[in-house]
């Protein structure tokens, strides 16, 4: 049988210490040296075992100060499909409520008409210096950011909408798509994973070295109109994507 290398030893002892309670959230971890020095190891074995616990979601550094637990948090499971049933948000659910049971903050509004990029203006077919209408808002869930998000959608269809609004009402802004006779019929979802940019590390209250999900979407009319693009940032550490269909 292979010896398993001595940072995952550490890692194992710190984590069962952690599970055992020796060490609860907020509390900060013995610091590289003092394992190296107990373990027999060089600093940079320890730092390595600290960084597995970070990977895994476990603990988090601070510039200066250390590794210390974080509070436990149960990951939000995504449902792609669900979500987005026009059985679901057509009885004017959110479509959060198809993934998580815990309350859901959304901060950090922008609403307006804004100049979109050339891809989103290509997408949603936009006349050659149309404005679209973007949404942007920040979700938050037990006081930890968890997603980031932007839609656009065109301001010629919208504008004077209860899309505009804060508020858009039950069901958000599929239902008020379908109010307008322009209701999604299929969704497309590209999903990319890279390291955070500085405002999203800002917005998220990550680390740099924390991956994020980037899933960018597109609502379709029956007759392939592209309606919406939303564009998404979640943290990682957060979410599992399920993604349930048939064969």
């Amino acid at each position: 049988m292979t010896e398993q290398p001595k940072y995952r030893e550490i890692a194992d002892a710190l984590r069962e210490a952690i599970d055992n309670g020796d060490y609860g959230p907020g509390d900060r971890l013995p610091g590289e040296n003092p394992l190296a020095a107990q373990y027999g190891v060089a600093a940079m074995t320890a730092r390595q075992a600290l960084r597995e616990l970070k990977a895994e979601g476990i603990v988090e550094s601070r510039k200066g100060a250390g590794f210390f637990v974080v509070e436990p948090f149960t990951p939000i499971r995504r449902r792609g499909a669900a979500r987005l049933s026009r059985e679901h948000w057509g009885a004017g659910k959110s479509l959060f409520a198809a993934d998580d049971s815990r309350a859901l903050t959304t901060d950090s509004y922008v609403l307006g008409a804004v100049t979109p990029s050339a891809e989103v203006a290509d997408v949603l077919a936009l006349p050659e210096g149309e404005q679209a209408f973007a949404r942007s808002r920040r979700h938050v869930v037990d006081g930890r950011p968890i997603l980031m998000s932007t839609s656009y959608l065109s301001n010629a269809l919208v504008a004077g909408t209860p899309i505009t609004q804060t508020d858009t009402g039950p069901g958000g802004i599929y239902a008020r798509l379908a109010d307008l006779g322009a209701g999604p019929s299929r969704f497309r979802e590209e999903v990319v994973v890279r390291m955070p940019s500085a405002d999203e590390r800002a917005c998220l209250g990550i680390a740099a070295d924390t991956p994020v999900i980037k899933i960018s979407r597109t609502a379709f009319t029956e007759d392939g109109r592209a309606v919406e693009v939303n564009e998404m940032t979640l943290d990682s550490r957060a979410y599992v994507l399920e993604y349930d269909f048939e064969a």
